[in-house]
C-alpha cells in the first residue's frame, strides 16, 4: 500500500495533536515553541506612547510574610514581571531572566509576581536554580500594570516611564535590553 503525500501531512497533523492532548507531554512542547519565540527580545514603548507610572501604592509580601513596599523603590530602574510556574511562555523565558537578574540585580530592582503558593514557587526555583526574590501581592497592583495574561513585563525608568510593556516570552538578556537598562541607569 502506498501513501500519498497528502496522507502523510495528515498523519503528521494527527501525531502532534494527539502529542499535544496528552499533559505528560503538551507542558514540554508548548515550552519549545515558546523558547522559539523567546529569542527575540523586546521592543521599547515609542516615546510618545510611553505610560507613567504615578501610583506607586502597591505592597507585595515574600515567603517569609514579610511585606515589600513598592513606594520604596520609586526613582529607581525596575523591572517588574508577572508569571506563574505552570505557564509555558513563563517558563520558556526565565532563564534570561536570571542572567539579567544575575548582572544586573545590584544595579534595578526586579520585581517578580506570582500568585502561587510560595511551596509551589520555591520548588520551581529550587528545581532550576533560580536566585531571584518572587513576591505575591497582598494589595491590588496600580493600574497602569493591565496584565490580563502572563507573562507581562514592565521595564521603568527612575521616573516612572514604562520604557517597554511586553506580553509574552521574550529574550531579556539580549543585548539591546542590556544597552536599554544601560542607558536608563545613566
Amino acid at each position: 500500500m502506498k501513501v500519498s503525500k497528502p496522507q502523510v501531512k495528515n498523519i503528521i497533523f494527527l501525531v502532534i495533536l494527539t502529542v499535544l492532548f496528552i499533559p505528560q507531554t503538551r507542558q514540554p512542547i508548548q515550552i519549545l515553541l515558546h523558547k522559539g519565540f523567546a529569542i527575540f527580545s523586546p521592543s521599547t514603548v515609542e516615546k510618545s506612547k510611553q505610560k507613567t507610572l504615578v501610583n506607586y501604592n502597591w505592597k507585595l509580601k515574600d515567603e517569609s510574610g514579610s511585606v515589600f513596599n513598592f513606594k520604596d523603590i520609586k526613582g529607581k530602574v525596575v523591572l517588574v514581571n508577572f508569571w506563574a510556574t505552570w505557564c509555558p511562555p513563563c517558563i520558556a523565558e526565565m532563564p534570561s531572566m536570571q542572567k539579567l537578574y544575575d548582572n544586573y540585580k545590584d544595579e534595578i530592582e526586579f520585581v517578580f509576581v506570582s500568585n502561587e503558593e510560595f511551596l509551589k514557587i520555591n520548588e520551581f526555583l529550587n528545581k532550576n536554580n533560580y536566585s531571584f526574590k518572587v513576591y505575591n501581592p497582598a494589595t491590588n497592583y496600580p493600574e497602569i500594570f493591565d496584565v490580563t495574561s502572563i507573562p507581562r513585563t514592565y521595564l521603568i525608568d527612575k521616573y516612572g516611564n514604562i520604557i517597554i510593556d511586553k506580553s509574552g516570552a521574550a529574550n531579556w538578556n539580549s543585548d539591546s535590553v542590556r544597552k536599554i537598562i544601560d542607558g536608563l541607569l545613566k
